[in-house]
């Protein structure tokens, strides 16, 4: 049998379904971690399809199914115009949002795929900086900036809550 490698794909409105379901999995995942992310009505179908519509959802697609879901962003977040302490760069960036993937495969290293497949677009878009940001209690994202060499930039806010704000720097 044939192996197939996932791949980071933009995703397309047949997409949005299955996309929710992924995030819902990960919005309900969250909850029952007593995290506080996500629990407050957003991300929601309607923040997948305005992702979609504006060309920023991509799915990691394994040839059988879709296995994860991030929004790529260039160079726009207003949130980030405010940071509590300072980004490492001035040039263009990735903003990632959204990051989730299937609820079957939580803790198998999709995310971390998804995000080396991030900086793989950016680099071949000539983009050398991704930016990103998680609740304080969302260990598995922290771990995973850890590991993938992003640096902590200071405090963003969203919605009247700080988040933790990272950057990784590409060469």
């Amino acid at each position: 049998m044939l192996s197939l490698t996932p791949t980071l794909r933009k995703a397309n409105p047949d997409d949005a379904p299955i996309i929710w379901d992924i995030l819902s999995g990960a919005i309900q995942l969250r909850k029952e971690q007593g995290s506080a992310q996500w629990q407050d009505g957003y991300p929601n179908l309607q923040t997948v399809e305005n992702d979609i519509a504006q060309d920023q959802g991509y799915v990691y697609d394994s040839g059988d199914e879709l296995i994860g879901y991030v929004a790529i962003i260039l160079n726009t977040e207003p949130a980030y115009d405010e940071i509590e302490g300072q980004w490492h760069s001035d040039g263009d960036f990735y903003v990632v949002h959204r990051l989730a993937v299937a609820r079957e495969t939580a803790g198998t290293g999709v995310a971390t795929s998804i995000l080396k497949e991030v900086e793989h677009l950016a680099l071949k878009n000539k983009i050398f900086s991704i930016r990103a940001d998680t609740n304080y209690d969302n260990a598995a994202m922290l771990k995973i900036f850890n590991n993938l060499d992003y640096v902590y930039c200071g405090e963003v806010y969203f919605r009247g809550s700080a988040r933790k704000a990272f950057e990784k720097l590409l060469r």
